[in-house]
């Protein structure tokens, strides 16, 4: 059979009779065969190769979303490029148009927040550069650019929801970054679930800052420095629940008794912490290789559809009923 045909079956296109199919894959087993990529990228005009862009120092998403798109790229016969990026800089669009020349790439899978710069979305859409999305969204925003939408306020709804459940009226909230889209929807899940259950919403409660340990550390300091402290804390996510673990056992309060104390996304603060954090699992690495088999699937004219994730509340140890006024600990 010719060398397209070949070429079709190793690049898992569908256009191949099922029995043409299975005899090249028994050819390809029997001979031990490996695709050289970068030759193939080279050899013509369609590239395979993509690249995966983050502006996000945390170093376990960096390497759960390094695992997601290898995954869908290794199953494809795709290969991957990693690339930090300043997602607030000017020029971002051209920044990444550049590095996709440079690299000779097929195109972009583009993560938080990169992937809420409309107006450097729109203009890397015009350079006719393929890319899809991973954004935070209770719905599909049915717009132009292709997404996977991750709906972080109904699961900090949930979040909010059980630690009301178990009876806590005064919840801190620990925010992240503003830049981040995902840090105004939990903070509308948080606020929304207050609404229902009828508990007033208090501004001294909810604390700014980033998606870091020192501001989760300092910010539930704050909190416990109020003259009515909360019952219970809320961190944007597990990184700054962890680092408000810490103060309240600085502060020799008992976690969960003293104060309860809920994270999201489900990484390895959550985890490894004592006791273990409640929170609301978020796979990065189930995200970006759904991501990016959307994206290899755009690059070979197939129609896609976009796809919504709902994080799963993880209720563990750090979350209990409040304990009686009276038979709280004094901190310090």
């Amino acid at each position: 059979m010719s060398a397209k045909t070949v070429s079709r079956v190793a690049n898992g296109e569908r256009s191949v009779r099922e029995d043409t199919r299975q005899r090249v894959l028994r050819a390809i087993e029997e001979l031990d065969y490996r695709p050289n990529l970068l030759a193939r990228g080279l050899s013509g005009a369609h590239a395979y190769t993509i690249g995966l862009v983050y502006d996000n120092p945390n170093a376990y998403y960096i390497i759960a979303m390094q695992q997601g798109a290898l995954a869908a790229c290794d199953g494809l016969n795709f290969g991957l490029q990693m690339r930090p990026c300043n997602s607030k800089a000017t020029g971002l669009a051209e920044d990444l148009r550049d590095f996709v020349h440079r690299s000779r790439l097929s195109g972009l899978v583009l993560t938080t927040p990169v992937s809420e710069r409309t107006a450097s979305l729109q203009r890397l859409a015009s350079f006719h550069i393929p890319f899809v999305r991973i954004i935070s969204a209770a719905r599909d925003p049915r717009d132009a650019f292709p997404c996977v939408y991750v709906d972080d306020r109904d699961a900090a709804y949930a979040i909010t929801t059980h630690l009301l459940q178990l009876g806590h009226v005064r919840i801190g909230f620990l925010r992240g970054g503003k830049h981040h889209h995902a840090s105004a929807e939990r903070l509308k899940g948080y606020k929304d679930a207050l609404r229902d259950y009828g508990v007033p919403l208090r501004e001294e409660l909810m604390i700014e800052g980033d998606y870091v340990f020192d501001d989760g550390f300092r910010g539930a300091r704050r909190l416990f420095d109020l003259p009515e402290p909360p019952t219970a804390i809320f961190g944007c996510n597990d990184e700054i629940a962890a680092g408000a673990l810490a103060a309240a056992q600085a502060t020799g309060l008992h976690v969960p008794y003293d104060v309860s104390i809920a994270g999201f996304e489900d990484s390895p603060f959550s985890r490894h912490s004592w006791p273990p954090l409640t929170t609301a699992r978020q796979r990065a690495d189930v995200i970006v290789e759904r991501a990016t088999r959307m994206l290899i699937a755009r690059i070979r004219g197939e129609d896609v559809d976009n796809e919504g994730f709902n994080p799963e509340l993880v209720v563990r140890g750090s979350t209990a009923p409040p304990r009686p006024r009276s038979r709280r600990r004094k901190g310090r």
